[in-house]
């Protein structure tokens, strides 16, 4: 979720990434906002808008707030915020969002490594992107940022190059796919509403996750 803003020739889309939770700190915070800010803004987008070329840009901040509470992110007001409870331990061994176009989730730390661009993927959640619907992508090259774990990819994306298409290990592996301009394309920013030349992209869910257990 965030804002869309026109600025002179430039769309600035702005969001706030907040983290929380017992694996969260302020090292994983900083690398979550620069994956997601380095990911989108890497195909240099650009969009259509009345007529005229328009270059599309995100401004991602993030801060790690340990001591939020449950009324805090229920009650907010704020596009912006996007709001991430980080552990150890997630069922289905998966990091998640609640929804498409949503503004909350749940991240599992082993996910999160450098390069994973798990954070990145779920942030397309966010803005209201979905999955592929066809994840059989061999022969199309590099994996879009939207595709899912367990996606058919050319072997040289996939977990391991010399292990046959859907067997273990071949599979893609996530620190292969990048965002392009069609994921750009797919956020449909010229059909969001603007007042004052700022639009909203994405809904509040503004959900506080629990500490999930074993």
């Amino acid at each position: 979720m965030g804002t869309v803003e026109l600025i002179n020739h430039q769309i600035a889309i702005r969001s706030h990434i907040i983290t929380y939770g017992n694996a969260a700190d302020d090292t994983i915070t900083e690398m979550i906002r620069d994956e997601i800010e380095t990911m989108w803004n890497e195909p240099k987008g650009v969009l259509n808008f009345d007529g005229l070329t328009m270059h599309v840009r995100f401004e991602i901040t993030a801060s790690f707030q340990p001591a939020i509470t449950d009324v805090e992110i229920y009650q907010n007001l704020d596009p912006r915020n996007n709001y991430f409870r980080i552990e150890e331990f997630a069922h289905g061994n998966i990091s998640f969002v609640d929804g498409l176009g949503c503004n909350s989730g749940y991240f599992k730390l082993e996910n999160l490594y450098k390069g994973s661009t798990t954070a990145a993927h779920e942030y397309g959640h966010t803005l209201g992107l979905e999955h592929p619907d066809n994840l059989d992508i061999r022969g199309f090259g590099v994996p879009g940022i939207m595709y899912p774990r367990g996606t058919l990819v050319d072997a040289v994306y996939q977990y391991e190059p010399d292990k046959p298409a859907g067997t273990k290990g071949g599979t893609m592996h996530p620190m292969f796919r990048r965002v392009s301009q069609q994921d750009i394309d797919l956020l449909k920013l010229h059909k969001l509403q603007f007042r004052n030349n700022v639009a909203v992209i994405g809904e509040f869910t503004n959900f506080w996750h629990e500490a999930q257990q074993p």
